[in-house]
């Protein structure tokens, strides 16, 4: 497939370079400053942007548009509106107006909003965001959009993560002006990875499990898995090349720079890294390369799975987030200067990332926690839900000489630090020269929800620090006194060895760090503490905080639910059957092998025994409250549905080809006929 990415990058985006060649000139300026400065638009400016819009839009070939937004149920959302109205005379026009750029409703009601918004209150509006660019994509006009109900009350993850990038901003701002640093905006930069599978569709749409869960519940492992490790890296078959070249056009369009793509560890797993960008636009293009991945996929008989561990036995797919601060200058602040206050600006701002991420933890934990990251996390390159920090020995031996008494804070030079130093793969929290990667991110995540987090985090600990500079009677002198008591008091969280080890698991417990569970890590997000770092920072307010509490909790109930159903559905109509098959034609005397067959009769009764226990457990999980309902889960219907698929999993190995009627993971994973 031959592609023109040079003529075409960005083609479909209404962006500033766009803005400027079609709006007046007026017009133009005005944007800009909403975006730089938060100064709103007048109707006048809004009209006119409106209709340059559509008619940029209908010659690009939409004729619909999209307020396209993110709801609390990890999606994105959007309905079809006709750019088009029909006049008097009966013929069609194009009339699309300020009010229709700015505004949509919906009904909040059917999405997940935590009691917030009920049937009979259930108007949830649109609202357009202005900082990011409308673009075309398959006919129809997106105008990405922030989420509310009819009171105000917050509906989607994107308006926090604005607001945290706000809060970021103004503490990092404060304590810049504090070293006489000149900046004027600080934001957060994310390079989302992501990692996902590719399976022929026709072997998906026969696997319910896939199909209802985005996971395999079922599946013996086969001969082979990634043991002799010759995927990673390894070129493309043909079908995978000519749906990575679509996929690289497609995104091209929409101004996303595919920066790296590649074979991952397991078979049929695949990483696309894309540039970085500001938080908030890093989120929209994920999201935006998800849905090009799915939709690609399946134009080339293929299925996109972004589920965290679809196939048991082989690595799960994560999104590392990697994440730094950038300063309008264009400088790092997570990189080393040649010149003494950007060492110590350096590892001021490093202490507060370290103090955020020990102070709030348990926060953390709960924004990368899903049913399907828990199928994930603890082994296989995916980090342990333990949260620590690694820094490697180059930063440590720079932490060692500022406090050793011989570093002149502002004046003296630090040991440079490698940007090549080694990875710690098994770390959720890992520095990597010049930003941290967040490795604990799940694939299907939307990176909004972590990075909101992340930013407030990293924006109360510079609040606090710069609270202590400005009483300071001297600035470098507290400077220095604040990187070492904040290293020395944190020095708890930071962990440069194997996290998958035994000794480290013991040696977390010692140091008071909490391995929590996705249900108890969700339980924390209403401890005083933490709502009192979101309502500081005018992120969330404590209702919405509780809502958010509460879809979660609903969120991991459900997926659990659906599983355990799935299983049992799955076993009586696809597995049951042929087991029972095969005992007939062996009580016949085709075939029969009297140890195989007493074991095939055993493990039947088992997986009825299991089934009817599951069903039980489903009535049960029925009246309990959601915190009650998601422990349930967990405790009780997840080990039952793990024991079945053991059951299942020995079946499959017993049973003679002919009666096992699941694509197996030899097919799905290696082409096995």
């Amino acid at each position: 497939m031959k592609t023109t990415k040079r003529a075409t990058f960005a083609e479909n985006v209404f962006d500033e370079n766009k803005m400027k060649k079609y709006l007046p000139k007026s017009v133009y300026n005005a944007v800009i400053a909403a975006r730089k400065q938060d100064k709103p638009l007048t109707s006048r400016q809004l009209q006119i942007f409106a209709e340059t819009l559509s008619k940029w839009a209908i010659a690009q070939g939409a004729t619909k548009y999209v307020h396209t937004f993110w709801p609390l149920n990890n999606v994105t959302a959007g309905k079809r509106d006709s750019l088009y109205s029909l006049q008097s005379d009966g013929n069609a026009t194009v009339k699309f107006r300020a009010e229709e750029l700015i505004r949509g409703e919906s009904d909040a009601s059917s999405f997940p909003s935590g009691g917030m918004r009920q049937i009979y209150r259930a108007r949830g509006l649109t609202r357009w965001d202005v900082y990011s660019n409308p673009y075309v994509y398959d006919g129809c006009l997106y105008l990405p959009c922030l989420f509310c109900g009819a009171n105000g009350e917050i509906l989607d993850v994107k308006t926090p993560l604005l607001r945290s990038n706000a809060a970021l901003n103004k503490q990092a701002l404060r304590v810049l002006g504090l070293l006489g640093d000149k900046s004027k905006e600080v934001f957060a930069a994310v390079g989302a990875e992501q990692e996902y599978f590719l399976i022929d569709r026709q072997l998906y749409n026969r696997r319910p499990d896939l199909v209802y869960c985005g996971r395999t519940l079922f599946g013996a492992l086969p001969p082979k898995g990634q043991q002799l490790q010759d995927n990673y890296f390894c070129p493309p078959d043909a079908r995978t090349e000519e749906f990575w070249q679509e996929v690289d056009e497609e995104l091209w369009k929409l101004g996303i720079v595919v920066k790296a793509e590649h074979r991952e560890v397991a078979p049929r797993q695949y990483e696309l890294a894309p540039c970085y960008e500001r938080a908030d636009i890093a989120a929209d293009h994920n999201c935006a390369v998800q849905n090009v991945l799915r939709k690609v996929a399946k134009k080339h008989g293929l299925e996109c799975l972004l589920h965290e561990k679809p196939f048991y036995g082989f690595n799960g797919s994560g999104k590392h987030n990697n994440w730094s601060l950038l300063t309008d200058r264009g400088e790092n602040l997570l990189e080393m200067g040649n010149m003494g206050w950007k060492n110590a600006r350096f590892l001021l701002f490093l202490a507060a990332i370290v103090k955020a991420v020990d102070d709030y933890c348990e926060l953390l934990c709960a924004a990368i926690s899903s049913c399907g990251n828990d199928c994930r996390l603890g082994g296989m390159e995916a980090p342990p839900l333990v949260m620590s920090v690694f820094l490697g020995q180059s930063v440590e031996r720079a932490i060692a000489y500022a406090a050793s008494g011989k570093w002149k804070c502002g004046k003296d030079v630090l040991p440079r630090t490698d940007k090549c130093s080694d990875r710690n793969r098994t770390s959720p929290f890992a520095f990597t020269g010049n930003k941290f990667e967040f490795r604990s991110v799940g694939s299907s995540a939307n990176v909004a929800w972590v990075n909101t987090v992340l930013n407030a985090a990293v924006a109360e600990s510079l609040r606090q620090f710069a609270d202590r500079l400005e009483r300071a009677s001297n600035t470098w002198k507290g400077v220095n006194e604040l990187i070492n008591e904040t290293f020395a008091k944190h020095k708890r969280i930071i962990f440069d060895g194997n996290n998958y080890c035994q000794e480290w698991q013991r040696e977390a417990k010692l140091r008071n760090l909490k391995s929590l569970t996705s249900v108890q890590a969700f339980e924390a997000m209403s401890n005083a503490h933490n709502v009192n770092l979101f309502e500081r920072h005018n992120v969330l307010c404590q209702r919405e905080i509780f809502a958010r509490q509460n879809v979660l909790l609903c969120n991991y109930s459900e997926s659990v639910l659906t599983e355990v159903k799935t299983a049992v559905y799955i076993f009586r109509r696809y597995l049951l059957g042929g087991a029972e098959s095969y005992l007939y034609r062996s009580a016949q005397g085709i075939g029969a092998d009297s140890e195989r067959t007493a074991e095939v009769a055993k493990l039947i009764k088992r997986a009825n025994l299991l089934t009817a226990a599951m069903e039980e457990g489903l009535k049960t999980c029925a009246t309990k409250t959601a915190v009650e309902k998601a422990h349930y889960c967990r405790e009780n219907l997840l080990p039952l549905a793990e024991s079945l698929r053991e059951a299942a999993d020995r079946l499959e190995t017993l049973l003679p080809a002919e009666f096992w009627q699941l694509p197996t993971y030899g097919q799905m994973l290696f082409d096995e006929a």
